[in-house]
């Protein structure tokens, strides 16, 4: 009896290994996939700029990463909605702080240190939420994150196949010494409507599509959004709001990502990693103390 429609990924033609320095960039997919790397103790960055959504942010952010630019006063915006933080457009409300100062000081720390891994980082994976922006009516800045300003100050669009394809194959022509692995967030971003989230990820889908036809050698598409809707279509897969996946569901892609992307003679050396890193995590109970505390209660 078959009760799934499996998904054939077959193997990436851009392979990582152990030895790779590898960055990740975007939605919550690459925080979710940079922290697996993390814990298994690969040479790997995640989102130094905070969880991003849109293709235009990301490559902005890698346009920043390879300048090398430090943020200045001119790049920092009071947050609405009365937060009385300063954040700015280029970054998730995680990098927010109290003053220009504190901001400024917390963005720039984390470019110094991310511009230089990217200097050095061969493998860099993208995953993709949305295709809707928001654009900033005074500066024509298509910004990371609105920071809860009056929505009167943006103008909310979808960017066309052509844009994305467009952004995502200039980026990936621009740094020949890097190799690309393209995904879209499973996530779905509700808030556009049903309809509005398909036309999103569609657009997503088509445009990297694209990209990896043009660039066959450097650049591959790994479906864990198609993972995601169709193997594990049960709600049981789903966190409570509907739409993020489980810590299962999470697992589960990873280890699929695991077998498209790594040689199988790394797998050995990941899976030792992940049992050191599950003992690691595991404290043993002082059984002792505790007689102690309740012999004096």
């Amino acid at each position: 009896m078959k009760l799934q429609t499996p998904v054939q990924a077959g193997r990436s033609t851009v392979r990582l290994s152990v030895n790779d320095r590898i960055i990740t960039l975007g939605s919550c997919f690459a925080d979710n996939i940079g922290r697996k790397m993390e814990d298994l103790g690969l040479n790997s960055l995640s989102n130094p700029f905070g969880t991003l959504y849109n293709p235009v942010s990301v490559c902005n952010s890698i346009a920043r990463l390879a300048s090398g630019v430090p943020f200045s006063s001119k790049d920092c915006v009071m947050m609405g909605a009365g937060a009385g933080l300063v954040c700015s457009f280029s970054h998730h409300t995680t990098f927010a702080r109290q003053t220009e100062e504190e901001f400024l000081e917390a963005a720039n720390s984390s470019l110094e240190k991310a511009s230089a891994f990217w200097k050095s980082a061969g493998k860099v994976i993208i995953t993709l939420g949305t295709a809707w922006c928001y654009e900033h009516i005074a500066t024509g800045e298509i910004v990371s994150n609105c920071l809860k300003r009056d929505a009167k100050e943006f103008n909310r669009r979808r960017l066309s196949v052509s844009e994305v394809s467009l952004l995502l194959g200039n980026m990936i022509r621009r740094f020949p010494d890097k190799e690309f692995i393209l995904t879209v967030s499973p996530i779905r971003h509700l808030k556009d409507g049903a309809h509005g989230n398909q036309l999103s990820k569609s657009t997503l889908l088509l445009a990297v599509d694209e990209v990896i036809r043009n660039f066959p050698e450097r650049a591959d598409y790994f479906p864990a959004y198609e993972i995601f809707m169709d193997e594990l279509r049960d709600y049981r897969f789903y966190a409570p709001d509907m739409t993020h996946p489980t810590d299962q569901a999470a697992s589960y892609i990873w280890s699929r990502f695991v077998d498209w992307a790594f040689p199988e003679s790394d797998i050995p050396e990941l899976e030792k990693r992940r049992k050191e890193f599950a003992a690691a995590r595991h404290r043993p109970i002082n059984f002792s103390y505790i007689r102690g505390l309740n012999q004096n209660i």
